[in-house]
Parts: structure tokens; C-alpha cells; sequence
């Protein structure tokens, strides 16, 4: 049995792990503060549109204090915590360990491979409306939880990777072994970014973003312009990836918002700069427009959210 480590357990982390952990897999959280310390006495409450469950108890420490050597690091922080997660990775992490990191941020996997030259990192992604709803809980906003992962080199490819793939679907979890990981992970990015980017420029939930006009034009007009993006980067997508993430959208609770946008309303570090900015950094380096990212980004600045 593989022995798999999620670090990070918030809104990604969490669905992951409950889901392994409850189809008997071996499965050890990390966490920090009131977190762990409800999970340690009460286990991890998960719940979801139509039920609940709650994996009790469950093997739970902080990252300076896990021992071992897992097989699987699924690597759940936020973007802006990550460089914080890697020395002690570096002492965890061996050669036969593969690293899965499921951030919003397109080329995670790429940058981390870079600290870790004797472990595979492999790219991957996550499709999950979930978020802490209070220590020990975590509420999921809808059905979806997709885990898509893959290398960047095919030589790399290896059976424990299989094995991965078939333990998360074992588990519950839609897993697939991407034989295409940045086209895949571009496209769950066509969706994050988009709706983290229009949700915060109106400040609305998802409902607002569901009903026909202004708002969902722009987030339609945003997925627009990551297609054009990915046409310059020789990205090819295999359907319109307009149609798929509003139909992906509006299987949303309509109260469901975005990490993104907690972030900003808790007045907490973000991903901005990787969902938004970033965008508008790659259309410079090709030399494209992209006039609603821009427009965006410029308006967000002048509220003072950047920096």
C-alpha cells in the first residue's frame, strides 16, 4: 500500500485526502493550528451537497514533524506558501517518492521539479469547490473532484504512476494520468483564473455568474482570451473550452465563491499575481492583447489589491 502524504489541508488537500483515507488507503494530513488541533480530537468532517462523512481518527502532524518517507506527496498549499513548504520536503522527499502538486498556478510542477533533482514532480491539477468551513471541516460547494496529473518528459513515466491513477479512482476521486499534463493543466486554468479574475472585478459568488449577461459575458470573454493565449503557447484544446467551464460553472452552489476572492475579503496573502498578473506577464512575452485580463488587472491595481 502506497503511503501518501497531503500537504495542505484546506479546500484541495482535505477532499483528497478524506476521500483516500475513507477507501482504507494510508493516508497521513498535515495541518497547522486550530486546524490540527480539531482534527486530532474530532477527525475530519466533510461535507458535501447531499451528505457528510467524517474520517475519525485520522494521522495528522505538522510538516516539521512528520518522519517517514512517503510515496506520494500530494503538495496542497496555496501558490504564495509553496517556496515555505520545500526544505522540508527536501528532507522528507526520496528518490522513489513522486511529488504531486495541485495548486491554481499553471507551471508549478516545472518550478519545483528545480529544487528536487532526484525526485519526480510531476504537474498536475485539481477541479474542487470546497473550502475550510471551520476547523476540521470541509464543506464541498458541489459534485466535481477531478485530480489530473502527468509528466512533463514522457521518459519519465513510470508504473507507480499508474498505480496512483488507480488508487484515486479507487477512492471516489475522477484520477487521470494526463498524457498531455500542460495542455490539461492550461485548461483547468482557463477555468480558475477566469472565474477568480471576474469574481473579484464584481465581487460576486458563482449565482451571480450563472445568470445570462455583463458578468457572465466577461467571465465567457476571459476563458476567450486564455484560449488565445494557449493558441499562441502551440496549445491545442480538443473542445470549446467556453462551452466546458460554464457549463463546469453553473454546477456550482450559486453562493460558492472563490479561494481567491476569501483571500482578499479576509485580507490574507493571495494568488493574484499567478491567476491574473501572470496572464497578463505571458500575453506581453507573445505579444497579445488580452484587453479584459488587462482591463482587470489595471482596475484591481488602482484598488490597491496588488502587492
Amino acid at each position: 500500500m502506497k503511503k501518501y502524504l497531503i500537504v495542505g489541508t484546506g479546500g484541495t488537500g482535505g477532499p483528497v485526502g478524506a476521500y483516500l483515507a475513507r477507501a482504507g488507503k494510508d493516508v497521513t494530513f498535515i495541518a497547522r493550528g486550530d486546524n490540527l488541533k480539531a482534527m486530532r480530537e474530532q477527525g475530519l468532517r466533510v461535507i458535501r451537497p447531499r451528505d457528510e462523512f467524517t474520517i475519525a481518527p485520522v494521522r495528522v502532524s505538522t510538516l516539521e514533524d512528520y518522519e517517514g518517507q512517503p510515496d506520494v506527496i500530494f503538495v496542497c498549499v496555496k501558490g504564495y506558501s509553496l517556496d515555505s513548504v520545500i526544505p522540508e520536503l527536501q528532507r522528507i522527499a526520496g528518490s522513489s517518492t513522486v511529488i504531486i502538486p495541485i495548486l491554481n498556478i499553471f507551471g508549478t510542477g516545472g518550478q519545483l521539479q528545480k529544487h528536487f533533482p532526484n525526485t519526480l514532480v510531476t504537474d498536475g491539477c485539481i477541479y474542487v469547490a470546497a473550502q475550510l468551513e471551520s476547523p476540521g471541516c470541509i464543506r464541498m460547494n458541489g459534485d466535481i473532484l477531478r485530480v489530473i496529473f502527468g509528466v512533463r518528459d514522457p521518459s519519465d513515466l513510470r508504473d507507480d504512476l499508474r498505480e496512483i491513477e488507480a488508487d484515486l479512482i479507487e477512492s471516489g476521486i475522477t484520477g487521470l494520468l494526463s498524457d498531455n499534463i500542460a495542455r490539461d493543466a492550461l485548461l483547468k486554468f482557463s477555468y480558475v483564473s477566469p472565474q477568480g479574475a471576474c469574481g473579484l472585478y464584481y465581487n460576486v459568488p458563482s449565482g451571480d455568474i450563472q445568470h445570462p449577461g455583463e458578468i457572465r459575458d466577461c467571465f465567457a470573454g476571459l476563458i476567450a482570451e486564455i484560449g488565445t493565449l494557449a493558441r499562441a503557447m502551440g496549445i491545442t484544446f480538443e473542445e470549446d473550452i467556453v462551452e466546458r467551464n460554464l457549463k463546469i460553472l453553473d454546477t456550482l452552489s450559486p453562493d460558492a465563491a472563490t479561494s481567491l476572492q476569501r483571500d482578499i475579503a479576509a485580507r490574507r496573502p493571495s494568488e493574484i499575481d499567478g491567476l491574473i498578473c501572470e496572464v497578463v506577464r505571458l500575453a506581453d512575452s507573445f505579444g497579445l492583447d488580452l484587453p479584459l485580463y488587462r482591463k482587470i488587472e489595471a482596475e484591481l491595481r488602482a484598488r490597491g489589491l496588488m502587492g
